[in-house]
């Protein structure tokens, strides 16, 4: 990749959070292209903080391509409904090449993005006096930028448990900056291995865990639970199963309630139309109040119009949730409430996603991005526990306490690792999650061999099953990367 800090992205990422032009016109010397005289106190580089951030919205909640949903397309948790738009089929059937575009592109460029304006916070920090306020910026500049190479390594390289071979294969690129360095706009840097991305990763949060804010940082942005919530599912990622427990363990945001009802409506489920923060540890935040702020993360589900009264009156479904998954959930499982709901298009009538519809009022698709609840650290914890033949029983229980009328439990051996696996998948559904759980787990795609129509009839996918070697469990670098770089590696099969 071309190793050059792209000084204007942040320019451009500020203006989402700049109001007037007296902020503006204090982005004169960033401008001209010098942070060392722009970052010259807590708030400006708060606002690099933030424009980092940014970066990592965009590609999250990407109207056409969000990591939120990608995920769950490329796995067994959807069927595409044959009266959407199409949308992102190259991905559903395993068409994608090195020059599709979309995600593909849109991961890379905005990830590394990300990385480039945390380079500059981490780069410029000693402008800074030491104490507190400088110790959590540069926290939150350490996790963004673990953060945004997590996200790139899992995308575009293998995932440590994968297979024998994960470690030794090749990665990304980790660009760092620090104390002042500067990084050579002109450099063609090789992929480094899985096992020294991983290492640079857990470094940059396990260091961002010492110095952040225990205390909220605001709406959006990261706090020392939030570091420890992404190396829980770091830590998994590589297999270190106590160090998930322990970075679990220093999470205490409670659970959302699914069971208790007020005024007709759980708490989970207001979490999901941004009414509740409850359970929430990680999130993307952004004004949804203004036109030009943030994507809508839900129409790469389905999009729709609302009646007079609130109600739904027509609803474009672009993916349905597989037959045989939803026909898995319990009757007694409330979160069949926050998953799924009966969605007309054309005469067909789907189990349609309702996850992400939107805001209250609202199905627009446009709400937070739900980045790490507390349920999926919970999760992390309990598999780790079974790993290393601890109570994974109990932690488990924990969630489906608040997730079941009744259960049976009990569980233990095998069963009581499926119903950890089957916890996840439904807890965590259409929230960017299955793939990289089959992928992690080197797991194969198997979807069901039934129809889109919420009976079961209609089309069944295309390719139901892609076996836990495939090559397109790493998604190709880029075309354009490639052809910039001599250095840069292909992934094999593209």
């Amino acid at each position: 990749m071309k190793n050059n800090i792209k000084i204007l992205v942040l320019l451009f990422s500020f203006g989402f959070f700049m109001s007037c032009d007296d902020e503006l016109n204090d982005l004169q010397p960033f401008v001209e292209g010098n942070p060392e005289t722009f970052f010259n106190s807590v708030s400006a580089f708060q606002n690099g903080v933030d424009g980092a951030y940014r970066q990592l919205w965009n590609y999250y909640s990407s109207t056409g391509s969000g990591l939120q949903g990608i995920p769950d397309i490329l796995s067994d948790n959807v069927i595409i409904a044959q009266t959407g738009r199409r949308s992102n089929q190259d991905y559903y059937n395993y068409r994608y090449v090195a020059s599709t575009g979309g995600a593909i592109d849109l991961y890379w460029s905005e990830a590394y993005e990300a990385v480039n304006v945390a380079n500059l916070v981490i780069a410029q920090i000693d402008n800074l006096g030491d104490g507190p306020e400088k110790d959590n910026i540069l926290g939150q500049a350490l996790a963004i930028r673990a953060w945004a190479h997590f996200d790139l390594v899992r995308v575009y390289g293998k995932i440590p448990t994968q297979s024998a071979d994960a470690n030794a294969s090749l990665g990304v690129v980790y660009l760092k900056a620090e104390d002042g360095d500067t990084e050579d706009p002109f450099a063609e840097p090789a992929r480094e291995t899985v096992a020294s991305n991983y290492a640079e990763i857990i470094g940059d949060l396990e260091r961002a865990s010492q110095l952040i804010s225990s205390s909220g940082n605001g709406e959006g942005r990261l706090n020392k639970e939030g570091v420890y919530a992404l190396l829980s599912r770091v830590y998994l990622y590589n297999g270190e199963y106590q160090k998930v427990i322990d970075a679990a363990n220093e999470v205490t945001v409670d659970l959302a309630d699914g069971v208790t009802v007020v005024d007709g409506i759980t708490e989970l489920q207001q979490v999901y139309t941004d009414v509740s923060s409850a359970g929430l540890v990680v999130e993307l935040a952004i004004n949804t109040s203004s036109e030009s702020n943030g994507n809508n993360v839900g129409v790469l589900y389905s999009q729709g119009t609302l009646n007079d009264d609130g109600t739904i009156n027509t609803t474009i479904s672009e993916y349905a949730i597989d037959f045989d998954f939803f026909n898995n959930i319990d009757e007694n499982d409330l979160r069949l409430n926050v998953l799924q709901f009966e969605g007309s298009n054309q005469g067909n009538t789907y189990n349609a996603i309702k996850k992400f519809l939107g805001e209250t009022g609202q199905i627009n698709g446009r709400v937070d991005v739900k980045v790490i609840r507390a349920a999926e650290v919970l999760l992390n914890k309990a598999e780790a526990q079974f790993e290393l033949g601890q109570d994974a029983l109990t932690t488990l229980d924990e969630l489906r306490d608040l997730r079941y009328l009744s259960y049976a439990g009990g569980e233990s051996g095998q069963a009581l690792e499926d119903a950890i696996q089957f916890e996840r998948r439904v807890e965590l559904a259409f929230e960017g999650h299955r793939f990289f759980d089959l992928k992690r787990r080197g797991e194969p795609v198997q979807r069901s061999t039934m129809g889109d129509i919420i009976d079961g009839s209609g089309t069944p996918p295309d390719f139901p099953t892609i076996d836990a070697d495939n090559f397109r469990f790493q998604l190709p670098i880029p075309i354009a990367e490639i052809n910039a770089n001599q250095n840069m590696v292909q992934n094999p099969g593209y």
